[in-house]
């Protein structure tokens, strides 16, 4: 996987360059996955909100549910989850069209023309999800701090001064970088393994179902692995 990974990331810098191939992939993996990320940040922001608001309140602390849903968002669950979702809606379905042209022998095809698989179909993939990720997660950190406000102010009665304030002076542009940091390798990480589950794929259409399945699941499970292990890091 890591040689495949290595001879991928060398095709996206020889030429020919092909951007409509790079374009096409940014919409199917970014555009086309807006809503479901849109969705997951508002109401992951607000749960956050209505929870942290009774929590906080035990303790007399009300004043800092902004910080805790900006900091909860920004540097862990805006990464992780608009991962996942990313995983779930486009990652499935690039292991899947990989290895239904596998099994339809449409790469052989393609390699017998003089055209090698890896610069025409993966690499295109694998950057448009190093471009494409880190842009998701910052809509949804903005998704999901409005959806803590909505929360907050409108529900329990929080300062919208209070809520905002707390915000600019507790989140740092640290914080934001390790957002964009594990955001741009959880793309690299989806990316890479979809794009391998799809094109080593075997033969049949139980082939690619189980690519497909063990693609989704190791994606996910990689994606929280490695959020452990950056955050230990970058803390």
């Amino acid at each position: 996987m890591f040689i495949f990974l290595v001879s991928t990331i060398i095709h996206i810098f020889k030429p020919p360059f092909r951007p409509y191939n790079l374009l096409k992939q940014i919409h199917f993996i970014g555009i086309r996955s807006l809503f479901v990320i849109v969705l997951t940040a508002a109401f992951a922001g607000m749960v956050l909100g209505l929870q942290g608001y009774y929590t906080l309140s035990r303790f007399g602390s009300e004043g800092l549910l902004g910080p805790a849903v900006a900091l909860s968002i920004i540097r862990e669950l805006g990464p992780v989850l608009s991962a996942l979702m990313v995983t779930g809606r486009a990652g499935s379905a690039l292991t899947a069209e990989l290895g239904i042209m596998r099994i339809r022998e449409q790469m052989d095809a393609l390699e017998t023309m003089g055209i090698h698989p890896l610069k025409s179909l993966l690499a295109p993939r694998v950057e448009a999800g190093l471009i494409v990720l880190p842009l998701l997660n910052v809509i949804f950190d903005v998704i999901g701090i409005f959806g803590g406000y909505l929360v907050a102010v409108h529900l329990l009665g929080l300062s919208s001064g209070t809520y905002f304030g707390g915000i600019e002076n507790a989140v740092e542009v640290k914080d934001i970088q390790v957002g964009l940091i594990k955001s741009l390798c959880f793309g690299m990480l989806i990316t890479w393994v979809c794009t391998y589950k799809g094109y080593f794929t075997q033969r049949g259409a139980e082939g690619v179902s189980q690519a497909t399945t063990s693609a989704v699941v190791t994606s996910s499970v990689l994606v929280l692995v490695f959020d452990y292990f950056i955050t230990s890091v970058m803390l």
